[in-house]
């Protein structure tokens, strides 16, 4: 489960910035060509818990799959069993640091009373978890109560993946395991994770409302709303980032991702499958990819 929550919470946290409008886009599928590629690529926008049956509903995704020779990812999930154990040992609290030091009794008694509520334990049980690890817990659960499914089993990402390696094809990420426990455990010193935490807490209604407004626009592969939502300043919102925290999240990946995309794509058609926020905006790898000169068009 540690990887889905990782990926997931790279999803939802939302980065609030101002930029300017963005143009109206729609489709989740987009196809990469020119700039000397031999072969065009092709760019998905996947959201990591949203059931595998909507892809059914995604035009021309079968065909542009099958045409190419190897699948992309935020990670190789190559060897899963590994990935978690080094997940595991990176939610860990620092030795000394507990959440009776960092919470007073009534936000730890909240947070206790959440977390047996939405995840079924309290922190008994996961008192030794970073507030990150358990910010992304409450928020997956807190989607699943939210959004439930028949369906379990492969997100997205790793469909697309499996897929690959039952074509005998390969599968590479744009990152390591330590690049994501970076961006989710190094990224806020523990103080300011466990006041992140308790702001979800206690605003899980504003919460809910950013879900609502993903989960609608994804549904309707509309990436202008979902750009709104990843750019727009919301005064309303009452647990705001600071912009190195927005930095971290997004735009420095999806710059360190550019560093090594065209070469990956010279050598074989890729099938790029990344969270849906990666795409959008003037930081996504749409707009990032037509600057370097490609051409980057929906595949309808």
């Amino acid at each position: 489960m540690l990887h889905k929550t990782l990926t997931f919470l790279l999803l939802l946290s939302i980065s609030l910035t101002s930029c300017a409008k963005p143009k109206q886009q729609t489709g989740l599928l987009w196809k990469i060509s020119g700039n000397n590629l031999e072969k065009p690529s092709y760019l998905y926008g996947t959201h990591h818990l949203v059931p595998l049956s909507f892809l059914d509903s995604i035009d021309g995704l079968d065909e542009a799959f099958m045409a190419t020779e190897q699948t992309i990812g935020e990670l190789d999930m190559n060897n899963m069993g590994e990935m978690q154990m080094q997940l595991m040992m990176a939610s860990l609290m620092p030795d000394g640091e507990s959440y009776d030091n960092l919470l007073n009794e009534e936000d730890y008694k909240l947070l206790d009373e959440t977390l047996k509520e939405y995840v079924g334990a309290g922190l008994n049980q996961f008192g030794q978890m970073k507030p990150a690890m358990l910010n992304t817990l409450l928020t997956v659960m807190m989607y699943k109560k939210l959004y439930p499914s028949d369906e379990e089993g492969l997100s997205m990402d790793e469909h697309f993946q499996k897929e690959a390696r039952d074509r005998y094809r390969q599968t590479q990420g744009l990152e390591t395991v330590q690049d994501q426990i970076d961006v989710l455990f190094g990224s806020q010193p523990i103080q300011r994770q466990a006041e992140s935490l308790l702001c979800t807490i206690k605003n899980m209604d504003y919460g809910k409302k950013q879900m609502d407004r993903l989960m609608t626009a994804y549904y309707a592969q509309d990436l202008t709303a979902m750009a709104k939502l990843y750019e727009e300043e919301d005064p309303n919102n009452p647990c705001p980032s600071t912009e190195e925290e927005k930095d971290e999240l997004n735009k420095k990946r999806n710059e360190k991702w550019m560093d090594i995309l065209p070469e990956m794509m010279s050598k074989k058609p890729s099938f790029i499958a990344v969270g849906c926020l990666h795409l959008v905006g003037d930081d996504g790898l749409i707009n990032r990819l037509q600057k370097e000169g490609y051409k980057v068009e929906v595949v309808k």
